[in-house]
């Protein structure tokens, strides 16, 4: 078994005396930016934990970043923090992970207990009608993942894109009359912008629109099927691959198999139990790395401004009866 390494040792691989890594670890400002880069660096290339007990004793504390995902069961949102936990991992980040459950209020407590935990930074995770007042003090300590924020930096998904991609994957198969099934328009990015991007799409091609919109789940979205299903209709675009799941179950229910439909999510389990169904990968993976590495290039003083990214859609649609 390999020695384990002591904070001398990271001092001696780092050409520094032991007080300075000791002020790397307790995130003295004095410390300049070219060394404390260097001892990260090798703080990170040998897997190196500092002692809880030593570090305490000598008056610093552990580096912590919060992370307020809207639902645990989301498939999307854990893709995401799944992709984020090792990086922020590697920069010797511990992390605390709050549910928002889409709710204004909830996510405004969870900041303020963050606040007071005086942890390092946060990621969001947004929804329409998130806070962002309490967002705000946050600045350069913040980065909120699918929407757009003036007072943080933030990482949002192509909601256009994804719709567009899969409409184009049908039109290969001269599909024409599509439906839609998607979110409220109260919601902004899965909702509407989803929505616009399918009736968009219909004017340009002249075709007419045959759409209902619902709530973000399965149960929704079966409800809604026997609203825009026709003898004619031959694919249902969803905006979500939660609600393709109820879309597959009642065209299973109404002996409609011939009917094509398309997912946003890349869900593994959606494919692999109807491998007829195609889903758009938002690049949910991407975008939880995207959100650590920029979260951490704050934290560390590299970008003090707000930086806005529009994560792309992966390059292929899922589908694992292709593979």
């Amino acid at each position: 078994m390999s020695k384990k390494l002591t904070i001398l040792d990271i001092a001696k691989l780092s050409g520094v005396g032991k007080s300075t890594v000791s002020r790397v670890l307790t995130r003295d400002p004095k410390v300049k930016p070219e060394t404390r880069a260097r001892v990260e660096q090798v703080i990170a290339e040998h897997g190196y934990v500092p002692s809880k007990s030593a570090q305490s004793m000598r008056g610093g504390r552990q580096k912590v970043v919060g992370v307020i995902i809207s639902r645990l069961d989301s498939p999307s949102e854990n893709r995401s923090v799944s992709s984020m936990l090792p990086i922020l991992y590697q920069y010797g980040y511990d992390v605390v992970i709050m549910e928002s459950q889409f709710d204004r209020a909830k996510t405004s407590e969870h900041l303020e207990v963050l606040a007071r935990r005086n942890v390092d930074g946060v990621i969001v995770f947004g929804f329409t009608g998130l806070d962002m007042v309490s967002l705000a003090p946050w600045h350069n300590r913040a980065v909120v993942i699918a929407m757009d924020s003036a007072s943080v930096s933030s990482i949002n998904y192509d909601n256009c894109g994804v719709i567009r991609a899969a409409l184009a994957h049908l039109e290969q198969q001269q599909f024409n009359r599509i439906a839609y099934i998607g979110v409220d328009p109260g919601d902004k990015t899965t909702g509407a912008l989803r929505l616009n991007t399918y009736l968009e799409w219909c004017a340009e091609h002249g075709y007419a629109a045959n759409y209902q919109t619902g709530q973000l789940n399965h149960h929704s979205a079966y409800q809604l099927v026997d609203k825009v299903l026709t003898a004619e209709t031959q694919a249902i675009v969803c905006a979500s691959d939660s609600i393709a799941m109820g879309v597959i179950k009642r065209l299973q229910e109404c002996q409609r198999e011939d009917v094509a439909v398309t997912g946003v999510g890349g869900n593994e389990l959606l494919s692999f139990l109807f491998p007829k169904v195609y889903s758009v990968d938002p690049g949910y993976r991407e975008a939880g790395e995207q959100a650590a590495r920029l979260l951490i290039q704050h934290l560390r003083g590299e970008i003090s401004q707000c930086v806005h990214l529009t994560q792309a859609p992966a390059t292929t649609i899922f589908n694992p009866s292709s593979h």
